[in-house]
């Protein structure tokens, strides 16, 4: 069969099998005595979802009934399973892996896969990269199985299903036995008895009779696991389009040292987001601990910058309101800060009369704001475009809200045609008109009675065409009317009397 992947590319899979048990007994105040097993309800029952080393040394398997294994091991200490904190534990340990390499793929619920191509170098070859790796998941006590492969498919099912090794890794993968295609159980065991044990009882076959036989999707995982068909890996963080890193010989234990080196990095990665002409709106800085953790901080701007003290001062901001400060544990052997949002940024001139500085000067408010209470506490209105009053403004947050279309303002002298004060939605009201169709004379809202003195309208607003299912197509005369107390109101008449016999009335706003 011709590989149509590249063989550049190089993966490295890990395997947890004990990931349950390992992250609970993290936390645990003593290990548990008798084997340890994590339950859960599964098709009416409850069933074992994950083992520790001593419940699978005394056979029991995942999957199997709580009952039978209470019967098989007469000490057992059940959990309930909890896969959301697994997966948070997974992730954690991924984001450890990122060390070695921005493409960190879950394979969830028990496993991680490594792009590691181009890394090998930083650490002595592939040998010196898994070496590291096993000494860094020992430290955290997770036992691992780890296998390398030309693809993620092919490296994943070498550290799940390999039990003997081979000369190459082209010879492991045709040994491996046909469970590691992880088809449904009725399908593999098909294959098994067809006589086809092995991977490679299944690549001398032709193709298109496997197909026929036991379906494409059978096919298609051979030519993903032989690499004749792409393995794409789906990364945990896409890689940022700007970085910047720096690794310690020696662990830095203290962080004030580390924001000093993080200030070097925001310098540098500035400069050269200043030869791209581009300017960052999203700043990620991960700090990688010596015992093979990380810890990822992350602030984001409501406008390009790149003004390294405007993004130190974000972080600051964002570090002194962490409710689990950053803790260096043994220290700090790496820092790497990302910018994975870039968007143009060119020169500008700054107006004589300031009117631009004091502009930045609240957008920065506005992101230390956001950056200290979360980025949906800030907010500001921006217009819409549309002519119906209370849809005419929408609250977004002030850290990502798109650029604003300019505010409808009055002519020179004029009094402005809308309340700042608009009631959403519009609150009913009884009117009293000389004709019909005609300006209100008085009105009653909230139990008062308001003699009108003066109007001006009525300014005429259609509904929108393609609303008009919605809200029934009727069109608004809108009054602004000022009582004989000489406070002024916002009324409209919703509909017209060929539209509807009997239209109501709606206040819509208060002016100042």
């Amino acid at each position: 069969m011709t590989n149509i992947v590249s063989g550049t590319r190089r993966y490295l899979a890990l395997f947890f099998p004990f990931l349950p048990a390992e992250r609970w007994l993290r936390t645990a105040p003593r290990p548990p005595e008798a084997p340890l097993v994590f339950a859960e309800k599964q098709r009416g029952a409850m069933r074992l979802a994950s083992v520790d080393a001593a419940a699978l040394a005394a056979g029991l398997r995942p999957g199997m009934p709580l009952a039978d294994a209470r019967a098989q091991v007469g000490e057992l200490a059940v959990l309930a399973h909890d896969p959301l904190l697994d997966h948070a534990w997974l992730d954690r340990l991924a984001q450890g892996c990122a060390r070695y390499t921005p493409l960190v793929a879950l394979d969830a619920p028990d496993g991680l896969i490594l792009d590691i191509a181009g890394a090998a170098h930083l650490h002595d070859g592939e040998a010196g990269v898994i070496a590291d790796v096993e000494n860094r998941l020992a430290r955290l006590g997770m036992t691992m199985r780890h296998a390398l492969g030309p693809t993620a498919d092919a490296a994943r099912a070498l550290a799940r299903y390999q039990a003997r090794p081979a000369p190459d890794e082209a010879q492991a993968i045709r040994r491996l036995p046909v469970a590691a295609l992880e088809l449904d159980a009725e399908a593999t065991t098909a294959l098994v008895r067809a006589g086809l044990k092995t991977i490679g009882d299944l690549a001398s076959r032709p193709m298109a009779n496997l197909a026929a036989r036991f379906g494409a999707e059978a096919a298609m995982a051979l030519r993903r696991l032989l690499g004749d068909a792409p393995s794409p890996l789906d990364p945990r963080v896409a890689p940022p389009p700007v970085a910047a890193e720096r690794r310690f010989a020696e662990p830095l234990g203290s962080t004030a040292h580390a924001a000093k080196v993080l200030a070097e990095l925001a310098a540098e990665a500035m400069e050269e987001l200043g030869e791209r002409g581009k300017g960052g709106r999203h700043f990620r800085a991960t700090f990688f601990r010596s015992d093979g953790l990380a810890r990822t901080i992350a602030i984001e701007t409501g406008h390009p910058t790149r003004d390294t003290g405007l993004v130190m001062r974000l972080f600051a901001e964002r570090m002194d309101g962490l409710a689990d400060p950053l803790d260096p544990g043994f220290g700090f052997d790496m820092i790497r800060l990302a910018v994975p949002r870039l968007e143009a940024l060119g020169a500008s001139q700054l107006k004589l009369e300031g009117g631009a500085v004091k502009v930045a000067a609240i957008d920065e408010l506005a992101d230390r704001l956001a950056t200290r209470l979360g980025r949906g506490r800030v907010r500001r209105l921006r217009p819409a475009d549309t002519h119906i009053p209370e849809q005419a403004q929408l609250e977004l947050p002030a850290i990502d809200a798109p650029a604003p279309l300019p505010w409808q303002a009055p002519d020179a002298g004029e009094p402005p045609t809308r309340p700042f004060h608009i009631f959403d939605p519009p609150q009913p009201i009884e009117v009293i008109a000389e004709v019909p169709d005609g300006p209100p004379q008085r009105f009653r809202w909230r139990r008062a009675f308001h003699a009108v003195r003066r109007y001006e309208g009525p300014e005429r607003i259609a509904a929108e065409w393609w609303r008009r299912r919605d809200n029934g197509g009727l069109t608004r005369d809108y009054y602004r009317v000022e009582d004989a107390q000489g406070r002024r109101f916002w009324l409209f008449r919703h509909g017209l009397y060929d539209e509807k016999p009997d239209p109501r009335w709606y206040i819509h706003g208060v002016f100042a």
